[in-house]
């Protein structure tokens, strides 16, 4: 019964900004990390943020820290995540993931994965 439903993903021209959606269902959400994975075309893997209720908790790799944004709502069981000043290597399908507890930088340590959204940032 565990869902997640990414959307928001899309084309658009390098330094623009983009907002992507998250909506959860099937399991406590606010007692859930929720992070964004990304994976480029032929790349690994890659963690951009993460975020938990406990301690206020977020997480970001090197790569988004200071242009993207995580966020939560827990009353709409939503994960957000704001992209500005896209770039061209933030090229990727977009991945919403959850695990229970706290917040781990590895993606393989979440258990619930979303379908995926893709990003897209020509010049």
């Amino acid at each position: 019964q565990v869902q997640l439903e990414e959307s928001g993903g899309g084309s658009v021209q390098a330094g623009d900004s983009l907002r992507l959606s998250c909506a959860a269902s099937g399991f406590p959400f606010s007692r859930y990390a929720l992070a964004w994975v990304r994976q480029p075309p032929g790349n690994e893997r890659e963690l951009v943020a993460a975020i938990s209720d406990e301690r206020d908790g977020a997480f970001y790799a090197d790569s988004a820290r200071g242009r993207f944004t995580i966020s939560k709502d827990n009353a709409k069981n939503t994960v957000y995540l704001q992209m500005n000043s896209l770039k061209f290597e933030d090229t990727a399908k977009y991945y919403c993931a959850a695990r229970e507890h706290g917040i781990s930088t590895l993606p393989s340590w979440y258990n619930y994965w979303g379908q995926g959204t893709q990003v897209t940032v020509s010049s």
